[in-house]
Protein backbone atom coordinates (compact mmCIF):
# COMPACT_ATOMS: atom_id res chain seq x y z
CA UNK A 1 0.00 0.00 0.00
CA UNK A 2 1.53 3.31 -0.98
CA UNK A 3 2.39 5.82 1.72
CA UNK A 4 1.71 9.51 1.25
CA UNK A 5 2.87 12.82 2.59
CA UNK A 6 0.28 15.55 2.98
CA UNK A 7 0.33 19.31 2.68
CA UNK A 8 -2.39 21.60 4.03
CA UNK A 9 -2.53 25.23 2.91
CA UNK A 10 -5.05 28.00 3.58
CA UNK A 11 -7.66 28.35 0.87
CA UNK A 12 -7.74 31.70 -0.90
CA UNK A 13 -9.90 34.19 1.02
CA UNK A 14 -10.58 36.52 -1.91
CA UNK A 15 -10.43 36.44 -5.67
CA UNK A 16 -7.63 37.53 -7.97
CA UNK A 17 -8.12 40.17 -10.64
CA UNK A 18 -7.29 39.23 -14.18
CA UNK A 19 -8.11 40.46 -17.67
CA UNK A 20 -11.57 39.29 -18.76
CA UNK A 21 -12.61 38.08 -15.28
CA UNK A 22 -15.38 40.41 -14.10
CA UNK A 23 -17.60 38.75 -11.43
CA UNK A 24 -16.53 38.07 -7.83
CA UNK A 25 -17.32 34.35 -8.28
CA UNK A 26 -15.08 34.12 -11.35
CA UNK A 27 -12.26 35.96 -9.56
CA UNK A 28 -12.47 33.61 -6.59
CA UNK A 29 -12.54 30.55 -8.88
CA UNK A 30 -9.44 31.90 -10.64
CA UNK A 31 -7.61 32.25 -7.31
CA UNK A 32 -8.46 28.64 -6.36
CA UNK A 33 -7.50 27.43 -9.84
CA UNK A 34 -4.12 29.15 -9.58
CA UNK A 35 -3.39 27.47 -6.22
CA UNK A 36 -4.42 24.05 -7.54
CA UNK A 37 -2.29 24.43 -10.68
CA UNK A 38 0.72 25.64 -8.70
CA UNK A 39 0.53 22.69 -6.28
CA UNK A 40 -0.04 20.25 -9.16
CA UNK A 41 3.10 21.53 -10.89
CA UNK A 42 5.03 20.71 -7.70
CA UNK A 43 3.73 17.12 -7.78
CA UNK A 44 0.93 17.45 -5.23
CA UNK A 45 -2.48 15.84 -5.89
CA UNK A 46 -5.52 17.77 -4.66
CA UNK A 47 -7.38 15.67 -2.10
CA UNK A 48 -10.13 17.86 -0.59
CA UNK A 49 -11.11 21.16 1.00
CA UNK A 50 -11.90 21.25 4.72
CA UNK A 51 -13.55 23.73 7.07
CA UNK A 52 -11.81 23.35 10.44
CA UNK A 53 -12.14 25.14 13.80
CA UNK A 54 -9.21 27.17 15.09
CA UNK A 55 -8.95 28.41 18.70
CA UNK A 56 -7.19 31.77 18.84
CA UNK A 57 -6.31 34.16 21.63
CA UNK A 58 -8.52 37.17 22.12
CA UNK A 59 -7.22 39.82 24.46
CA UNK A 60 -5.08 38.88 27.46
CA UNK A 61 -6.92 35.79 28.73
CA UNK A 62 -9.76 35.13 26.33
CA UNK A 63 -9.97 32.91 23.28
CA UNK A 64 -12.32 32.68 20.32
CA UNK A 65 -13.04 29.95 17.84
CA UNK A 66 -12.60 30.87 14.19
CA UNK A 67 -13.36 28.57 11.26
CA UNK A 68 -10.67 28.23 8.59
CA UNK A 69 -10.93 26.89 5.05
CA UNK A 70 -7.92 24.81 4.02
CA UNK A 71 -6.95 22.80 0.96
CA UNK A 72 -5.47 19.34 1.46
CA UNK A 73 -2.94 17.88 -1.00
CA UNK A 74 -0.98 14.62 -1.02
CA UNK A 75 1.76 12.88 -2.96
CA UNK A 76 3.47 9.50 -2.64
CA UNK A 77 6.59 9.40 -0.50
CA UNK A 78 9.75 9.44 -2.56
CA UNK A 79 11.10 6.04 -1.46
CA UNK A 80 7.78 4.22 -1.70
CA UNK A 81 7.22 4.77 -5.40
CA UNK A 82 9.90 2.25 -6.36
CA UNK A 83 8.71 -0.24 -3.76
CA UNK A 84 5.30 -0.43 -5.41
CA UNK A 85 6.27 -0.76 -9.03
CA UNK A 86 4.54 -3.64 -10.82
CA UNK A 87 6.75 -6.64 -11.42
CA UNK A 88 6.51 -9.17 -14.17
CA UNK A 89 5.50 -12.71 -13.30
CA UNK A 90 6.77 -15.70 -15.20
CA UNK A 91 4.65 -17.09 -17.98
CA UNK A 92 3.37 -20.64 -17.47
CA UNK A 93 5.50 -23.39 -18.93
CA UNK A 94 3.82 -24.52 -22.18
CA UNK A 95 5.36 -27.99 -21.89
CA UNK A 96 3.42 -28.80 -18.68
CA UNK A 97 -0.13 -29.96 -19.44
CA UNK A 98 -2.90 -28.07 -17.71
CA UNK A 99 -5.09 -30.05 -15.29
CA UNK A 100 -8.72 -29.88 -16.24
CA UNK A 101 -11.63 -30.91 -13.98
CA UNK A 102 -12.75 -33.63 -16.39
CA UNK A 103 -9.29 -35.23 -16.21
CA UNK A 104 -9.31 -35.12 -12.40
CA UNK A 105 -7.96 -36.95 -10.47
CA UNK A 106 -4.42 -37.14 -11.72
CA UNK A 107 -3.66 -39.81 -9.13
CA UNK A 108 -5.79 -42.95 -9.76
CA UNK A 109 -6.12 -43.48 -5.97
CA UNK A 110 -8.14 -40.26 -5.55
CA UNK A 111 -11.92 -40.34 -6.02
CA UNK A 112 -13.38 -38.74 -9.13
CA UNK A 113 -14.99 -35.32 -8.87
CA UNK A 114 -18.70 -35.32 -9.60
CA UNK A 115 -21.05 -32.39 -9.80
CA UNK A 116 -23.95 -32.76 -7.38
CA UNK A 117 -27.07 -34.03 -9.11
CA UNK A 118 -29.84 -31.46 -9.36
CA UNK A 119 -33.08 -32.49 -7.81
CA UNK A 120 -36.44 -31.15 -8.93
CA UNK A 121 -37.08 -29.84 -5.41
CA UNK A 122 -33.88 -27.75 -5.53
CA UNK A 123 -34.91 -25.84 -8.62
CA UNK A 124 -36.57 -22.49 -8.01
CA UNK A 125 -39.53 -21.86 -10.27
CA UNK A 126 -40.10 -18.36 -8.87
CA UNK A 127 -43.41 -19.26 -7.20
CA UNK A 128 -43.67 -19.21 -3.42
CA UNK A 129 -44.48 -22.58 -1.88
CA UNK A 130 -47.92 -22.23 -0.28
CA UNK A 131 -48.41 -25.82 0.88
CA UNK A 132 -48.85 -26.20 4.61
CA UNK A 133 -46.03 -27.92 6.38
CA UNK A 134 -47.02 -31.19 8.02
CA UNK A 135 -44.03 -31.17 10.36
CA UNK A 136 -44.80 -28.34 12.79
CA UNK A 137 -43.02 -29.84 15.74
CA UNK A 138 -44.51 -30.84 19.07
CA UNK A 139 -44.52 -27.36 20.62
CA UNK A 140 -46.41 -25.74 17.75
CA UNK A 141 -48.81 -28.68 17.45
CA UNK A 142 -49.69 -28.44 21.16
CA UNK A 143 -50.11 -24.67 20.88
CA UNK A 144 -52.42 -25.02 17.87
CA UNK A 145 -54.50 -27.67 19.67
CA UNK A 146 -54.76 -25.42 22.73
CA UNK A 147 -55.87 -22.50 20.56
CA UNK A 148 -58.54 -24.66 18.86
CA UNK A 149 -59.99 -25.97 22.11
CA UNK A 150 -59.92 -22.50 23.68
CA UNK A 151 -61.70 -21.04 20.65
CA UNK A 152 -64.33 -23.79 20.67
CA UNK A 153 -64.97 -23.22 24.38
CA UNK A 154 -65.28 -19.46 23.86
CA UNK A 155 -67.76 -19.96 21.01
CA UNK A 156 -69.85 -22.29 23.19
CA UNK A 157 -70.01 -19.65 25.93
CA UNK A 158 -71.01 -16.94 23.44
CA UNK A 159 -73.86 -18.99 21.99
CA UNK A 160 -75.45 -19.73 25.36
CA UNK A 161 -78.76 -21.59 25.57
CA UNK A 162 -81.28 -21.34 22.77
CA UNK A 163 -83.63 -18.38 22.97
CA UNK A 164 -81.46 -16.37 25.31
CA UNK A 165 -82.18 -13.11 23.46
CA UNK A 166 -85.01 -10.90 24.75
CA UNK A 167 -87.28 -11.89 21.93
CA UNK A 168 -86.39 -15.57 22.32
CA UNK A 169 -84.84 -16.07 18.88
CA UNK A 170 -81.29 -16.62 20.18
CA UNK A 171 -79.90 -13.60 18.34
CA UNK A 172 -79.27 -10.08 19.47
CA UNK A 173 -81.12 -7.50 17.41
CA UNK A 174 -79.99 -3.95 16.62
CA UNK A 175 -81.78 -2.46 19.63
CA UNK A 176 -80.99 -5.36 21.98
CA UNK A 177 -77.89 -5.64 24.12
CA UNK A 178 -75.99 -8.91 24.42
CA UNK A 179 -76.83 -11.01 27.44
CA UNK A 180 -80.62 -10.60 27.06
CA UNK A 181 -80.94 -7.11 28.50
CA UNK A 182 -82.98 -4.78 26.39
Amino acid sequence: MPRYEYKVIPAPAKGRKAKGVKTPEARFALAVEDVLNQMGAEGWDYLRAELLPSDERSGLTGSTQNWRNVLVFRRPLEGDVEAFQPRLIEAPDPTVPAVRPESWPVDPQEPKLQAPAKRAADEDNGVEDTEESTDLGPALTARAQQARTGKAAAEAEDDGPEGSGPDGDGETGPDEKPGGRG
